[in-house]
């Protein structure tokens, strides 16, 4: 029996591994799980043209797929069910913490859940808000917390003109911050300090290296 996490009964269907969530997209069941699932695997976790560098979109969604430490699931919120999506996220990170990991492997941890009824500007909006108020919970626990929707406009690392938060439904993905973070962490200073306290010889080696790269 494939594992599930089942969260406030308020908030969420449970979340659910991929082998799970295959299982309940058979048959044409459950479109948005369905949409997700292939966007997480036929994107995140595959090669993209306009990337700017080799490998995956998301090498850490990757890696953590073959360890079989990703949780996926639906919301069912709309733009004014703030406190529904808030209380989920925040269970989530719960979540995040108890899915089975060999030690050495924990960081590779991660929940992505959908919102495909928040996908007009007044759910983003949100969403966005749900996020804001995650940001200092996140990093005082060495999280990081990403909002991926259709009309993102955040610029690729390596490609600026390249999209790579663009998803075919509302996302809020959790994951742990991880010594390849580099460049999210120069890019954004309220995680500089965080990333540099957790990695402080090896993230200032990245961090150089990374300055240098760009210049």
């Amino acid at each position: 029996m494939p594992e599930t996490q089942t969260l406030e009964p308020e908030t969420s269907q449970a979340l659910l591994t991929f082998a799970a969530a295959r299982e309940c997209c058979a048959g044409g069941r459950n479109p948005p799980l369905a949409t997700l699932l292939a966007w997480v695997e036929g994107y995140l976790m595959s090669a993209h043209p306009d990337l700017g560098r080799t490998g995956a979109v998301c090498p850490f969604t990757r890696q953590a797929a073959r360890l079989d430490t990703v949780r996926i699931g639906i919301s069912q919120a709309v733009p004014d069910d703030e406190d529904s999506a808030f209380a989920l996220i925040r269970e989530s990170f719960r979540t995040l913490e108890a899915i089975p990991a060999k030690p050495s492997m924990a960081q590779f941890r991660t929940v992505i859940v959908g919102f495909p009824a928040c996908a007009d500007a007044d759910g983003i909006a949100m969403l966005k808000r749900v996020q804001k108020r995650h940001k200092f919970y996140s990093l005082v626990r060495n999280r990081m917390i990403g909002l991926m929707y259709a009309q993102s406009d955040a610029p690729g690392l390596w490609n600026p003109d390249f999209r790579p938060l663009r998803a075919p439904l509302p996302v809020l993905a959790i994951r742990h911050m991880v010594e390849q973070d580099a460049p999210f962490a120069a890019r954004h200073p309220l995680l500089l300090l965080p990333y540099l306290a957790r990695f402080p010889l090896a993230g200032t080696k990245r961090l150089i290296a990374h300055v240098r790269a760009g210049s």
